[in-house]
């Protein structure tokens, strides 16, 4: 994996630090440490629309989805948007599959609404789905 592009984690804005800490959090997995940085009632919504009111529910999903996964986050960018503050977190995912089988180069965008320093909500998109269907010969 090549070196991450987020070299400094101390320039950050705050609201991009609190939603990098809960992805290091969750690739441990720890979803009980990840949950600290979600207010409650906070709505996740999953790849396939899957939704989700805390870090363990993605959690188990891709326990099932894969052997185990870890993001490679190479940037993050802050906004004002209509919901609050959006942090969007992109990069890459990297792993085993169930099989064994290593991946990795698996695009992902992670969009987050923080507000008075949790977050409130999060969206989920990569190409997992794409990548499984080519595996088994359909083209996606």
């Amino acid at each position: 994996m090549p070196a991450p592009l987020v070299t400094d984690y101390d320039a950050l804005p705050d609201e991009a630090r609190i939603v990098h800490d809960y992805l290091e959090a969750s690739m441990k997995p720890d979803p009980e440490r990840a949950a600290t940085y979600m207010a409650e009632g906070v709505v996740i919504t999953f790849t396939g629309g899957r939704v989700f009111h805390h870090p363990s529910g993605p959690t188990g999903f891709n326990a099932m989805r894969y052997a185990w996964v870890k993001k490679d986050m190479r940037q993050f960018d802050v906004a004002q948007g209509a919901e609050g503050t959006v942090v969007y977190s992109t990069g890459y995912l990297y792993g085993e599959w169930p099989d064994g089988t290593p991946f990795e180069g698996n695009r992902y965008v992670d969009r987050f609404v923080v507000e008075n320093g949790k977050i409130v909500k999060m969206d989920v998109w990569n190409d997992s789905a794409e990548r499984i269907l080519t595996a088994r010969g359909i083209e996606a």
